[in-house]
């Protein structure tokens, strides 16, 4: 998990059909409730937070899916150094919050990618790492009109 994620949502349409999602992940942030790993993962053989400290991801187009809610997300992932078109698929629901009286999107986005194609522990062998991460990102967005 890393906790250190920024992320905005910019659309002018209430279904999101032009919407642009951006998102940066700060590497040095990544927790596995294990700080002796997590001081390994930030070194060279993995995600190198020295030299890339952060991951970042932005769309390249917001399209429905056929069930209501469902879209896919095609953009680009930048990590270790490397950038590379990844498809997404998010789901979405807006509504009132009782807690602020806001209209709010909450977005649940899931995907999957293969950690070698980014060059992240490279030389460790599938039987210790997955080499397929699985990506998933709850974010909630307030609306906010811009003039």
């Amino acid at each position: 998990m890393l906790k250190s994620v920024t992320a905005i949502v910019t659309s002018s349409r209430p279904d999101f059909t032009d919407a642009v999602a951006e998102m940066t992940a700060q590497v040095n942030s990544v927790s596995t409730d294990n700080d002796q790993r997590d001081e390994h993962l930030q070194k060279a053989d993995f995600f190198d937070a020295a030299n890339f400290p952060a991951i970042t991801f932005k769309s390249v187009s917001f399209k429905k899916a056929a069930t209501p809610g469902n879209y896919t997300v095609k953009g680009n992932l930048t990590m270790h150094g490397i950038t590379k078109p990844v498809t997404l698929n998010a789901f979405a629901r807006t509504g009132v919050n009782p807690m602020n009286n806001k209209v709010t999107t909450g977005f649940k986005i899931t995907g999957e990618i293969n950690r070698k194609d980014y060059g992240v522990g490279a030389s460790t062998p599938s039987a210790i790492v997955s080499e397929t991460v699985q990506l998933t990102a709850n974010a909630e967005f307030v609306k906010e009109i811009i003039n």
